[in-house]
C-alpha cells in the first residue's frame, strides 16, 4: 500500500552512531591518526571504538552526513518535513540510533538496499519529495540507490544535492562521483574535498579554492533546466559559492564566533548544509540559504558533536 505521508526532502546515506569522547595527542599517536582528519579506519584502528567507550567518556551521538543534515534541515523546518533512508544493523547501538532519530522527528529505514527504496509504499514517498540530499558516503554503499534518486530528480525537474562528505570520496570513489556528478544541482563540499577532487581529476595542485568551485559548476549536466550551485566551506574563511554559467564566484565571510563558545566542530559542515538545505525547501535565494547554513553551523559547534540547541532557536531570533 502506498503511503499517504509526504515529506518534503529525502536524505539517504549509511546511518552512523557517532563515539565522541576526550582524546588525546597519545591516542592520536596510538592509533596512526591526524588531527581534523577523516579516514576509513583500518585494522590497527578498531580498537579506537572501545577504547574510546570505556576510557575516554564517550558518548553515542546519530551520526552520518546525510543524517546529520537531515537532523539540522528537521531542526529549522516544520515538522514532519524530513525522511532518511539509511540502514542499520541488529543491535544495542541500533536502538540507541533510533531513539536518537525519533527525537529529531526523522524516520530511519531498517534494512536499507536498492530494492527497499524501491518498494512502493517507500517509492511513493521518493515520488511525493520535493528535494532530494545524499551523503558522499553513500557512494561507497549503494550507488544504485544514489542513482535512482538522481535519475528521478531530473527526470522531474526536482532538486538533486550532493555532499562530498570527506576527502576519501574524489579520491577513492572518483568513478562513482564522476557517475553522479552530471545529475547534481547543488555541490557541497569544503576546500579539502574540493582540492582532492581537482588534483584527481588532472588539475593543478595549487588551482585556487574559487577556480575549482567554477570547473564544478560547469561539469556537464543532465537536467538543463537547473544551473548547478557549487558551495565549498572553508572553516573561519569566507565560503565559495560558484554557480553554473556565472562568470563571477561569490564569497560570504562567516558568522563570528567568540572561541570559548566553541565546544566541538565535528558535523559543522553538515550543520551548513543542513541549513542551505532548509533555505532550497522553503524557496530561498542562495544569498539566504547561505546564511541560514552560516547561523546553523553557528550553533551546531556550541554543542556535542553534530548537535543543536534545545529549546529550539529560531532563525532570525538573534544576531545572524
Amino acid at each position: 500500500m502506498a503511503s499517504t505521508q509526504s515529506y518534503p526532502l529525502l536524505c539517504l546515506e549509511n546511518p552512523l552512531l557517532d563515539i565522541q569522547g576526550e582524546g588525546s595527542h597519545e591516542m592520536i599517536e596510538k592509533y596512526g591518526m591526524k588531527l581534523n582528519d577523516t579516514v576509513l579506519a583500518e585494522p590497527h584502528q578498531l580498537g579506537l571504538y572501545d577504547d574510546l567507550i570505556n576510557n575516554h567518556n564517550a558518548k553515542l551521538i546519530a551520526g552520518g552526513g546525510a543524517q546529520n543534515t537531515a537532523r539540522g534541515a528537521q531542526y529549522m523546518l516544520p515538522e514532519k518535513s524530513v525522511w532518511y533512508v539509511g540502514c542499520v544493523g541488529d543491535d544495542e547501538y541500533a536502538n540507541i540510533l533510533r531513539e536518537a532519530c525519533k527525537k529529531e522527528d526523522l524516520a530511519a529505514a531498517n534494512e536499507y538496499k536498492l530494492e527497499h527504496l524501491k518498494q512502493p509504499h517507500i517509492w511513493s514517498m521518493v515520488e511525493a519529495s520535493k528535494v532530494y540530499y545524499v551523503g558522499g558516503y553513500h557512494l561507497t554503499v549503494c550507488v544504485p540507490a544514489a542513482m535512482a534518486l538522481a535519475e528521478h530528480a531530473a527526470a522531474n525537474n526536482k532538486p538533486f544535492m550532493l555532499g562530498l562528505a570527506a576527502g576519501f570520496i574524489p579520491q577513492f570513489f572518483k568513478d562513482q562521483l564522476a557517475q553522479i556528478l552530471p545529475y547534481c544541482d547543488y555541490l557541497f563540499g569544503n576546500e579539502n574535498e574540493a582540492q582532492t577532487w581537482a588534483t584527481t581529476n588532472g588539475h593543478a595542485a595549487d588551482t585556487s579554492i574559487p577556480e575549482i568551485a567554477k570547473l564544478l559548476a560547469n561539469v556537464e549536466k543532465v537536467n538543463k533546466q537547473r544551473p548547478r550551485t557549487v558551495i565549498i566551506t572553508q572553516g573561519t574563511n569566507p565560503t565559495i559559492v560558484a554557480v553554473t554559467g556565472e562568470n563571477e564566484v561569490r564569497s560570504y565571510p562567516v558568522l563570528a564566533i567568540d572561541n570559548n563558545l566553541i565546544c566541538d566542530t565535528t558535523g559543522a559542515g553538515d550543520a551548513y548544509a543542513a541549513g542551505f538545505v532548509a533555505g532550497v525547501v522553503s524557496g530561498d535565494d542562495i544569498e539566504t540559504s547561505v546564511k541560514k547554513g552560516q547561523w546553523l553551523a553557528k550553533l551546531s559547534i556550541q554543542e556535542l558533536g553534530p548537535s543543536y540547541p534545545f529549546p529550539k532557536k529560531t532563525y532570525g531570533e538573534d544576531e545572524q
